[in-house]
């Protein structure tokens, strides 16, 4: 049988190892400080040509993924397609603003109680690359996305069956660059940032920041549950608890698979239980695999508040409301692959938040950090909005047949 690390543990791994060889390497005589700032040098050299190639891919996977996927929107029936949307969009959005008010209210005071003074600095700077390289991206990313949809719309509008095929293949040829290419090389490239990182002095406040995160994230995903439940419950005359209880094996087989399109049968499975009608959930489970993404937006806004407070950076809601509104866009271009929603909001990072390659990497590492617990989150939340959706759908195939504790 052959033995296959996850993304996570080689993310991990690679942490670890760039902690151990910062500190150790300039301490081995036989090597000495040359050797390092070589080292550190050529690792530097990695992540500016990575950097720049994830730079140049993103507008690619915006175009790859959000115009197929408005596209074939267009071929659901009416109402129930408007209200499935519309209430994954809003329990998006709102997630979004949890996490804003929850970081900006826990972060600031942690992140500034660890102050210069409370980390070992060794004096040096930052290491550079070799040489550079520039990967100019063909477009920018507001330009990939307005794209995007006036061809995704067009398409859905005229049933154009030719463009469709053109960009699902499209779809298929960027999602195997992110397979086989960005996500296999995520890992060096952390290695590199924290390498750097450690070099620098700077890795423990990163590191302290990470747990802090790391926590703060897993009590916000439960307490959107609860919401979604609540409201689920309320409108359905169901207990909400024995809801959230009906939709655990997907919660869990989702924590083992970092994937919600791999959890449909699962997650449809269970929430025909709920019940809420079998025409509703057959339609809305699979769609908000792909457009319901209220666990990563809360991953995503709360790792990004984290890294902006570390690098000294504004964090006002003005400036982080458009953000999240067009976070809940991009995150249907998040490719079905662990990590995919945080390779999709990239582009924004850098383009709305000022981002630069060094946070990307940080982000990155953050986010896979509890990747499987936002999609976790994701498709537990689909059973409640399907529970949402059917309350506001006649449907004559209503379930009602539940055990009476369900009530």
């Amino acid at each position: 049988m052959k033995f296959k690390i996850g993304l996570i543990w080689r993310i991990v791994i690679a942490i670890g190892l760039a902690i151990v060889l910062g500190v150790l390497l300039p301490k081995i005589p036989t090597i000495g400080a040359a050797f390092t700032d070589w080292f550190v040098s050529l690792a530097a050299t990695f992540n500016m040509i990575f950097g720049g190639f994830l730079n140049f891919i993103v507008p690619l996977i915006i175009i790859a993924f959000i115009t197929p996927g408005i596209a074939k929107l267009g071929k659901g029936s009416g109402k129930l397609l408007g209200l499935a949307t519309a209430f994954a969009y809003i329990s998006t959005i709102v997630a979004g603003i949890i996490a804003y008010f929850s970081a900006t209210a826990l972060l600031p005071g942690f992140i500034g109680s660890l102050g210069d003074g409370k980390v070992e600095k060794a004096g040096r700077a930052a290491a550079e690359s070799f040489f550079e390289l520039e990967m100019t991206p063909i477009m920018g990313v507001m330009s990939a996305l307005l794209l995007a949809f006036v061809l995704g719309i067009g398409m859905a509008s005229i049933g154009s069956k030719a463009m469709l095929s053109v960009f699902e293949e499209l779809n298929v040829l960027i999602e195997k660059v992110i397979a086989f290419v960005i996500i296999p090389l995520l890992p060096f490239h952390i290695f590199g940032i924290f390498l750097n990182m450690t070099y620098t002095g700077e890795v423990a406040k990163v590191l302290s920041v990470f747990a802090l995160v790391f926590v703060m994230i897993i009590v916000l995903h439960f307490i959107m549950l609860t919401i979604q439940y609540t409201i689920a419950g309320s409108l359905s005359k169901r207990n909400p608890f024995f809801l959230m209880k009906t939709m655990a094996p997907a919660y869990f087989t989702a924590l083992g698979t970092q994937s919600s399109a791999a959890t449909i049968p699962v997650t449809l499975s269970q929430a025909r239980k709920t019940g809420a009608s079998d025409k509703v959930t057959d339609f809305t489970i699979p769609l908000f695999a792909t457009i319901h993404l209220s666990g990563s937006t809360i991953t995503l806004v709360s790792c990004s508040i984290g890294v902006m407070l570390m690098n000294g950076m504004s964090v006002e809601f003005s400036d982080y409301l458009p953000f999240i509104f067009m976070l809940g866009v991009a995150m249907i271009a998040a490719p079905g692959v662990p990590g995919g929603a945080v390779v999709a909001a990239t582009g924004l990072l850098v383009s709305m938040l000022g981002f630069d390659q060094t946070m990307v990497a940080l982000m990155i590492a953050l986010y896979m950090a509890q990747d499987s617990f936002g999609t976790a989150t994701n498709v537990t939340g689909d059973g409640a909005l399907a529970i949402i959706v059917d309350r506001f759908t006649d449907s004559d195939d209503t379930k009602t047949n539940l055990e009476p504790d369900q009530y």
